[in-house]
């Protein structure tokens, strides 16, 4: 995609797509999560995470477990493969990552719509480039108490 050239978001977000919808990265966020204590989770546990009715779910994980993210039989449990696992990790990573953020930025109002929002359209450079900025004012407090002071004092103009 020629830098320059633009297109409507639609059109951004089938470029930058590799292999999972935002639907789908939310089921594998999701059983990641589920399957973290017991590894497995089942479909009504998924549904109920997700507020969604269990077809939608048996739907969603036939297609995770047909590009081999998953492994499910029909009524049984659902469980993550090895790069299922991987991504989970990593999507889960993610949120953990936008949400802290938005928590840095004291944002509260629909934090978790926010992140979920964000989490969806956001590339590796930008995700990478927002840990570093965390990382730099937990390890300079100074820096990050004239930023909040600079912030109020802008805020209130």
């Amino acid at each position: 995609m020629c830098e320059r050239e633009f297109f409507t978001f639609r059109e951004y977000m089938r470029k930058d797509r590799e292999l999972l919808s935002p639907s789908a990265e939310d089921y594998m966020e999701m059983i990641y999560r589920l399957s973290a204590d017991k590894g497995f989770t089942r479909v009504n546990d998924l549904a109920s995470a997700l507020n969604v009715q269990p077809p939608s779910v048996t739907k969603m994980i036939q297609k995770l477990a047909d590009l081999k993210l998953i492994k499910y039989e029909k009524y049984g449990v659902i469980m993550l493969e090895l790069s299922g696992m991987e991504i989970g990790k990593s999507l889960l990573e993610r949120h953990n990552i936008i949400e802290k953020f938005l928590e840095f930025l004291n944002v509260t109002e629909g934090l978790l719509q926010e992140t979920e929002k964000i989490e969806h359209t956001i590339n590796e450079e930008i995700l990478s480039g927002i840990k570093d900025v965390m990382a730099f004012f937990n390890d300079h407090p100074d820096s990050l108490e004239k930023f909040n002071k600079y912030r109020k004092t802008r805020n209130n103009k």
